[in-house]
């Protein structure tokens, strides 16, 4: 019996940094999408990486990109947050946006630990559940 408690406690102890990273992430993604309904793309920059800020170089193009590429996470009516998973190395945050036309889309999230904190480094659009081929 004693073993089992202190496999139990092994097990829970492990379990809260990954959750406390997950808030941490999901707060950061969070952060940015108030920043985007807001239009306030200065903001929203400085919850990019630097790879991501040297690609788009300013909030006004990284904003252009996000506004036409995309919209259901500049305007998004609904957010939930799934699973947090690490492939390859990389940890991707799993996110369901419904838009404000009531489509459900499902993104991943490449989040990378910076001097700064918790960035995002990319966005992946990925097939919705039900989606036709």
């Amino acid at each position: 019996m004693r073993s089992f408690f202190m496999s139990l406690a092994l097990v829970l102890g492990l379990a809260l940094p990954v959750q406390a990273q997950q808030q941490a992430i999901t707060d950061v993604i969070d952060q940015q999408l108030q920043a985007f309904k807001a239009d306030d793309f200065d903001r929203a920059f400085t919850f990019a990486s630097p790879n991501i800020k040297s690609i788009f170089r300013t909030p006004e193009n990284f904003g252009t990109m996000v506004r036409n590429g995309y919209p259901m996470v500049w305007r998004p009516a609904e957010v939930r947050y799934l699973d947090l998973r690490e492939i390859q190395g990389n940890l991707w945050q799993r996110v369901q946006i419904t838009d404000t036309a009531g489509r459900v889309h499902l993104l991943d999230y490449q989040m990378i630990e910076t001097e700064n904190g918790w960035q995002i480094n990319g966005v992946q659009l990925l097939k919705a559940p039900g989606a036709a081929a």
